[in-house]
């Protein structure tokens, strides 16, 4: 299905290509379509268009990010008004429980963290943000994790499809890869912000409570 689907987007216009690349980031998240056909599909295949010359780049990236930021921040609302009754609903053999109750964990442990790089996990990538809506996760927090997630998730998938051009398979296969290689990255980073900050914590001054009681036995 997929092969076929990918086939089929190489061979569309420019800027029904184009569309498509807006319109499945966008339905991935808010009507969990990307439980079955995930929106990076089309982000690569325009990305391999555009490598063609039939695209400018930053027109992909731009819907992309467009479609990536929309489509979750609707999907936070869903799930925020309708998440219970649509869980409910959806057959399991879509949304396994096992990925549902991982989305809450992750949610529940790491907040905008999860927000952030949830989209990298194809498996979470289209229920993070309904789960946000139904958790406690705060519209502010989610909005700005949301903007700097999928700005990320576009560009990079959708320059990884310009720079393969005609060897998308290959890069298809190893975006799982790229994801946790971002995500270690991140951890990376978190850790020695936080290792600085504890270091500092410990260099600050202190207040000697002796001399401030001396201090006040004099006056």
């Amino acid at each position: 299905m997929i092969d076929a689907l990918v086939e089929w987007l190489l061979d569309l216009p420019p800027w029904v290509a184009l569309g498509m690349a807006f319109l499945f980031p966008a339905l991935e998240a808010s009507i969990f379509i990307g439980v079955v056909v995930p929106g990076e599909i089309a982000v690569l295949i325009a990305g391999v268009i555009a490598n063609g010359g039939r695209l400018e780049l930053w027109e992909v990236l731009v819907a992309a990010v467009a479609g990536a930021i929309i489509g979750d921040f609707i999907g936070f609302e869903v799930g925020r008004r309708w998440g219970t009754t649509l869980l409910e609903k959806l057959p399991e053999r879509l949304v396994k429980p096992e990925h549902v109750e991982r989305g809450r964990e992750a949610l529940r442990k790491r907040g905008a963290v999860a927000v952030l790089f949830g989209r990298w996990i194809a498996a979470l990538r289209a229920l993070i943000p309904g789960l946000a809506g139904m958790s406690e996760v705060r519209l502010r927090t989610f909005v700005i994790a949301n903007a700097i997630g999928g700005t990320i998730w576009a560009c990079v998938v959708g320059s990884l499809g310009y720079i393969a051009g005609k060897s998308y398979k290959t890069v298809e296969k190893d975006l799982g890869y790229t994801s946790y290689v971002f995500i270690a990255l991140f951890v990376v980073v978190a850790l020695g912000l936080y290792i600085r900050h504890r270091v500092r914590a410990g260099r600050a001054p202190q207040s000697n409570p002796q001399a401030a009681d001396q201090s006040k036995s004099m006056t």
